[in-house]
């Protein structure tokens, strides 16, 4: 069963990435589609992101003992003004393991 399970899956995930990315089948999504699948990875990101933020110890914590939002906010910061990934991700895990 785990096997089937295993193969069923892995099909799942080939055929869905071979119809989207695959030039020469005539599948093509529309404009709508597109701007509303480009929304998904922020989301993601977020959805996984927030709960670090703003509970590290299992709790809602907003304060500035909590260095994960710290570091989040001057992240945001670096990356809206600098527009440098590299730098905005070295300079916040650098940060993160000052105050840590």
């Amino acid at each position: 069963m785990m096997w089937l399970t295993i193969f069923s899956m892995a099909a799942v995930v080939f055929i869905s990435r071979y119809l989207l990315l695959e030039p020469k089948l005539p599948l093509r999504l529309s404009e709508k589609t597109l701007t509303f699948l480009s929304y998904s990875a922020p989301a993601v990101l977020t959805a996984i992101l927030a709960p670090i933020v703003f509970s590290p110890e299992g709790h809602l914590d907003i304060s500035i003992d909590n260095s994960y939002l710290i570091c989040a906010v001057v992240a945001t910061l670096l990356a809206y003004f600098t527009k440098n990934t590299l730098l905005t991700t070295v300079l916040s895990i650098g940060l993160f393991f000052i105050i840590y």
